[in-house]
This record gives C-alpha cells, structure tokens and sequence, in this order.
C-alpha cells in the first residue's frame, strides 16, 4: 500500500478549514495540494 504524502491531523484540518468558507483554490495553494486531491 501506498503511503500517504499527508498525515491524517494534516487532511482533517485542510477538510475543516474548508467548511469554514475558504475556497478549493486557495486551499490548493496554501497546501500545495491539486484540485483533484482536494475534491469536496
């Protein structure tokens, strides 16, 4: 199995920073993370 680049605090933080308003976009770029990563 493949590891993962990001720990598990790592995605439940960007996921609960995204419910509060910020968009896919900046999230992408703040995290250096696709938008087919950040699929929400």
């Amino acid at each position: 199995m493949k590891k993962s680049r990001f720990t598990d605090e790592q995605i439940v933080a960007t996921l609960r920073e995204s419910e509060t308003g910020t968009t896919t976009a900046e999230l992408c770029r703040k995290y250096g993370i696709s938008n087919n990563t950040l699929y929400i």
